[in-house]
């Protein structure tokens, strides 16, 4: 029989240390999982990233800004809104 460093209890007869390890690994799979899904979901609009802004909040802006007048925002926040 092999005592100490042997092949025991299926993580290599490190005990809790090994314990830990698989832990580990298998957090890192679930987080890394998570991150590509979440990466490739923003790509086709499923989640909204930090930095998109909506429609209505960019049409506010230009009007603030005096790019276009109360008529043309008016207009615009309304077809924005049906």
């Amino acid at each position: 029989m092999m005592h100490g460093w042997g092949f025991g209890g299926g993580m290599l007869g490190l005990g809790f240390l090994g314990m830990g390890f698989q832990l580990l690994f298998w957090i890192g799979v679930i987080v890394l999982v998570i991150y590509l899904f979440r990466r490739a979901g923003s790509g086709f609009g499923v989640c909204r990233g930090m930095g998109q802004r909506d429609a209505l909040e960019i049409l506010r802006e230009r009007y603030a800004r005096g790019e276009i007048s109360t008529e043309e925002f008016i207009q615009m926040k309304q077809e924005l809104t049906r």
